[in-house]
Protein backbone atom coordinates (compact mmCIF):
# COMPACT_ATOMS: atom_id res chain seq x y z
CA UNK A 1 0.00 0.00 0.00
CA UNK A 2 2.91 2.37 0.65
CA UNK A 3 4.01 1.85 -2.96
CA UNK A 4 0.52 2.73 -4.20
CA UNK A 5 0.14 5.86 -2.07
CA UNK A 6 3.70 7.11 -2.52
CA UNK A 7 3.91 6.18 -6.19
CA UNK A 8 1.95 9.16 -7.55
CA UNK A 9 4.16 12.24 -7.77
CA UNK A 10 1.32 14.76 -8.13
CA UNK A 11 -0.59 13.77 -5.02
CA UNK A 12 2.61 13.29 -3.01
CA UNK A 13 3.74 16.83 -3.87
CA UNK A 14 0.42 18.28 -2.75
CA UNK A 15 0.39 16.15 0.39
CA UNK A 16 3.95 17.16 1.23
CA UNK A 17 3.17 20.87 0.93
CA UNK A 18 0.11 20.49 3.13
CA UNK A 19 2.14 18.50 5.68
CA UNK A 20 4.72 21.29 5.98
CA UNK A 21 1.96 23.80 6.70
CA UNK A 22 0.45 21.52 9.32
CA UNK A 23 3.82 20.76 10.93
CA UNK A 24 4.48 24.50 11.29
CA UNK A 25 1.67 24.71 13.84
CA UNK A 26 3.65 22.73 16.43
CA UNK A 27 5.93 25.22 18.27
CA UNK A 28 8.60 22.69 19.25
CA UNK A 29 8.74 20.95 15.88
CA UNK A 30 8.99 24.33 14.18
CA UNK A 31 11.68 25.55 16.57
CA UNK A 32 14.03 22.75 15.56
CA UNK A 33 13.61 23.51 11.87
CA UNK A 34 13.84 27.27 12.48
CA UNK A 35 17.08 27.07 14.45
CA UNK A 36 18.89 24.30 12.58
CA UNK A 37 17.77 24.47 8.95
CA UNK A 38 18.36 26.74 5.99
CA UNK A 39 14.78 26.36 4.79
CA UNK A 40 14.29 30.13 4.69
CA UNK A 41 16.99 30.35 2.01
CA UNK A 42 16.25 27.02 0.30
CA UNK A 43 12.62 25.95 0.73
CA UNK A 44 12.66 23.90 -2.47
CA UNK A 45 15.81 22.15 -1.31
CA UNK A 46 14.12 21.12 1.92
CA UNK A 47 11.14 19.77 0.00
CA UNK A 48 13.50 17.88 -2.30
CA UNK A 49 15.45 16.31 0.59
CA UNK A 50 12.26 15.23 2.33
CA UNK A 51 11.06 13.70 -0.92
CA UNK A 52 14.32 11.81 -1.34
CA UNK A 53 14.04 10.34 2.15
CA UNK A 54 10.45 9.22 1.57
CA UNK A 55 11.30 7.80 -1.84
CA UNK A 56 14.36 5.96 -0.52
CA UNK A 57 12.62 4.43 2.48
CA UNK A 58 9.58 3.44 0.40
CA UNK A 59 11.10 2.15 -2.84
CA UNK A 60 14.78 1.64 -2.07
CA UNK A 61 16.53 -1.54 -1.06
CA UNK A 62 16.73 -2.49 2.61
CA UNK A 63 20.36 -1.36 2.59
CA UNK A 64 19.48 2.07 1.16
CA UNK A 65 16.58 2.54 3.58
CA UNK A 66 18.74 1.58 6.58
CA UNK A 67 21.41 4.07 5.49
CA UNK A 68 18.89 6.91 5.10
CA UNK A 69 17.25 6.21 8.45
CA UNK A 70 20.57 6.08 10.27
CA UNK A 71 21.69 9.31 8.60
CA UNK A 72 18.53 11.14 9.70
CA UNK A 73 18.77 9.72 13.23
CA UNK A 74 22.34 11.05 13.48
CA UNK A 75 21.26 14.49 12.29
CA UNK A 76 18.36 14.54 14.76
CA UNK A 77 20.72 13.99 17.69
CA UNK A 78 22.40 17.31 16.86
CA UNK A 79 19.14 19.29 16.71
CA UNK A 80 18.46 20.56 20.21
CA UNK A 81 17.66 23.94 21.68
CA UNK A 82 15.12 26.10 23.44
CA UNK A 83 11.87 27.29 21.87
CA UNK A 84 10.73 30.93 22.19
CA UNK A 85 8.39 29.94 25.03
CA UNK A 86 11.34 28.59 27.04
CA UNK A 87 10.68 24.89 26.53
CA UNK A 88 13.60 22.67 25.47
CA UNK A 89 13.27 20.69 22.28
CA UNK A 90 15.10 17.84 20.58
CA UNK A 91 14.45 16.50 17.10
CA UNK A 92 15.01 13.00 18.48
CA UNK A 93 12.07 13.43 20.89
CA UNK A 94 9.77 10.44 20.18
CA UNK A 95 6.68 12.64 20.54
CA UNK A 96 7.90 15.18 17.97
CA UNK A 97 8.88 12.37 15.58
CA UNK A 98 5.35 10.99 15.82
CA UNK A 99 3.86 14.43 15.12
CA UNK A 100 6.00 14.96 12.02
CA UNK A 101 5.16 11.45 10.78
CA UNK A 102 1.40 11.81 11.27
CA UNK A 103 1.34 15.23 9.62
CA UNK A 104 3.04 13.72 6.58
CA UNK A 105 1.27 10.41 6.12
CA UNK A 106 -2.22 11.75 6.87
CA UNK A 107 -1.77 14.34 4.13
CA UNK A 108 -0.17 11.88 1.71
CA UNK A 109 -3.19 9.60 2.02
CA UNK A 110 -5.66 12.50 1.86
CA UNK A 111 -4.07 13.71 -1.39
CA UNK A 112 -4.06 10.17 -2.81
CA UNK A 113 -7.77 9.81 -2.07
CA UNK A 114 -8.58 13.16 -3.63
CA UNK A 115 -6.43 13.05 -6.74
CA UNK A 116 -5.46 9.45 -7.48
CA UNK A 117 -7.75 6.77 -6.06
CA UNK A 118 -10.84 7.96 -4.17
CA UNK A 119 -12.12 4.37 -4.10
CA UNK A 120 -9.25 3.03 -1.96
CA UNK A 121 -10.95 0.80 0.59
CA UNK A 122 -10.99 1.64 4.29
CA UNK A 123 -9.11 -1.60 4.98
CA UNK A 124 -6.36 -0.60 2.55
CA UNK A 125 -6.18 2.87 4.08
CA UNK A 126 -5.58 1.26 7.47
CA UNK A 127 -3.05 -1.07 5.87
CA UNK A 128 -1.13 1.95 4.55
CA UNK A 129 -0.91 3.53 7.99
CA UNK A 130 0.20 0.24 9.55
CA UNK A 131 2.90 -0.30 6.91
CA UNK A 132 4.37 3.18 6.96
CA UNK A 133 4.46 3.31 10.77
CA UNK A 134 7.58 1.12 10.53
CA UNK A 135 9.67 4.00 9.18
CA UNK A 136 8.60 6.34 11.99
CA UNK A 137 9.36 3.68 14.59
CA UNK A 138 12.79 3.06 13.09
CA UNK A 139 13.47 6.81 13.41
CA UNK A 140 12.55 6.65 17.11
CA UNK A 141 8.87 7.57 17.21
CA UNK A 142 6.66 5.89 19.78
CA UNK A 143 2.94 5.06 19.98
CA UNK A 144 2.66 5.63 16.24
CA UNK A 145 -0.98 5.59 15.01
CA UNK A 146 -1.62 2.63 12.74
CA UNK A 147 -5.19 3.12 11.46
CA UNK A 148 -7.57 5.81 10.24
CA UNK A 149 -9.24 6.01 13.62
CA UNK A 150 -5.90 6.17 15.43
CA UNK A 151 -4.81 9.04 13.17
CA UNK A 152 -8.08 10.95 13.67
CA UNK A 153 -7.87 10.53 17.46
CA UNK A 154 -4.22 11.57 17.51
CA UNK A 155 -4.80 14.78 15.54
CA UNK A 156 -7.76 15.71 17.73
CA UNK A 157 -5.70 15.16 20.88
CA UNK A 158 -2.82 17.24 19.48
CA UNK A 159 -4.87 20.33 18.68
CA UNK A 160 -4.49 21.96 22.13
CA UNK A 161 -0.68 21.86 21.67
CA UNK A 162 -0.75 23.67 18.32
CA UNK A 163 -0.22 27.37 17.77
CA UNK A 164 -0.12 29.71 14.80
CA UNK A 165 2.44 32.42 15.54
CA UNK A 166 4.69 34.69 13.52
CA UNK A 167 7.03 31.80 12.70
CA UNK A 168 4.16 29.67 11.41
CA UNK A 169 2.99 32.52 9.19
CA UNK A 170 6.55 33.01 7.92
CA UNK A 171 6.72 29.34 6.86
CA UNK A 172 3.43 29.79 5.02
CA UNK A 173 4.69 32.96 3.34
CA UNK A 174 7.90 31.27 2.22
CA UNK A 175 6.01 28.31 0.81
CA UNK A 176 3.62 30.49 -1.14
CA UNK A 177 6.49 32.58 -2.50
CA UNK A 178 9.00 29.78 -3.13
CA UNK A 179 10.92 30.45 -6.37
CA UNK A 180 9.95 28.25 -9.29
CA UNK A 181 12.74 26.28 -11.06
CA UNK A 182 11.61 27.85 -14.35
CA UNK A 183 9.17 30.40 -15.71
CA UNK A 184 7.01 27.65 -17.16
CA UNK A 185 6.83 25.89 -13.79
CA UNK A 186 5.69 28.96 -11.84
CA UNK A 187 1.92 28.68 -12.52
CA UNK A 188 2.04 24.96 -11.75
CA UNK A 189 3.90 25.59 -8.49
CA UNK A 190 1.32 28.15 -7.43
CA UNK A 191 -1.46 25.66 -8.14
CA UNK A 192 0.25 22.98 -6.04
CA UNK A 193 0.55 25.41 -3.12
CA UNK A 194 -3.14 26.27 -3.29
CA UNK A 195 -4.00 22.58 -3.54
CA UNK A 196 -1.90 22.00 -0.41
CA UNK A 197 -3.91 24.63 1.46
CA UNK A 198 -7.14 23.07 0.21
CA UNK A 199 -6.03 19.70 1.62
CA UNK A 200 -5.59 21.01 5.17
CA UNK A 201 -8.18 20.15 7.81
CA UNK A 202 -10.61 23.05 8.24
CA UNK A 203 -9.37 23.76 11.76
CA UNK A 204 -5.77 24.07 10.48
CA UNK A 205 -6.86 26.41 7.67
CA UNK A 206 -8.64 28.53 10.26
CA UNK A 207 -5.52 28.70 12.44
CA UNK A 208 -3.32 29.72 9.50
CA UNK A 209 -5.90 32.15 8.14
CA UNK A 210 -5.94 30.63 4.66
CA UNK A 211 -9.60 29.81 4.18
CA UNK A 212 -10.78 29.13 0.64
CA UNK A 213 -14.31 29.45 -0.66
CA UNK A 214 -16.25 26.55 -2.25
CA UNK A 215 -15.81 27.91 -5.79
CA UNK A 216 -12.07 28.43 -5.31
CA UNK A 217 -11.67 24.89 -4.03
CA UNK A 218 -13.64 23.52 -6.96
CA UNK A 219 -11.43 25.37 -9.43
CA UNK A 220 -8.23 24.23 -7.67
CA UNK A 221 -9.27 20.57 -7.76
CA UNK A 222 -10.35 20.74 -11.39
CA UNK A 223 -7.06 22.40 -12.37
CA UNK A 224 -5.00 19.77 -10.55
CA UNK A 225 -6.94 16.96 -12.22
CA UNK A 226 -6.27 18.52 -15.63
CA UNK A 227 -2.53 18.96 -15.03
CA UNK A 228 -1.80 15.72 -13.12
CA UNK A 229 -1.68 13.40 -16.18
CA UNK A 230 1.05 15.51 -17.78
CA UNK A 231 3.11 15.48 -14.58
CA UNK A 232 2.69 11.72 -14.23
CA UNK A 233 3.92 11.31 -17.79
CA UNK A 234 6.95 13.50 -17.02
CA UNK A 235 7.99 11.22 -14.12
CA UNK A 236 7.03 7.95 -15.82
CA UNK A 237 10.48 6.52 -15.02
CA UNK A 238 10.33 7.44 -11.34
CA UNK A 239 11.19 5.58 -8.17
CA UNK A 240 8.26 3.18 -8.20
CA UNK A 241 8.95 2.07 -11.77
CA UNK A 242 12.64 1.52 -11.02
CA UNK A 243 11.76 -0.42 -7.86
CA UNK A 244 9.40 -2.67 -9.77
CA UNK A 245 12.09 -3.45 -12.32
CA UNK A 246 14.60 -4.17 -9.53
CA UNK A 247 12.18 -6.73 -8.10
CA UNK A 248 11.34 -8.23 -11.48
CA UNK A 249 7.72 -7.08 -11.41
Amino acid sequence: MSWQVHGDFSSMLIGGISALMLQALHPLALAGVWDHSNFRQDMLGRLRRTGQFISGTTFGSRKDADWLIEKVRTIHLQVTGTAPDGRPYAASDPGLLTWVHVAEVSNFLAAHLRYRNPKLSLADQDRYYAEIALVAERLGARDVPRSRQDIADYLENMRPQLLCDERSREVLRLLLNAPAPSRLAKPFGGLMMQAGIDLLPDWASDMLGVNQGPLQRKLIRASVNRSAPMLRWAVRNGSVQRARRRMGL
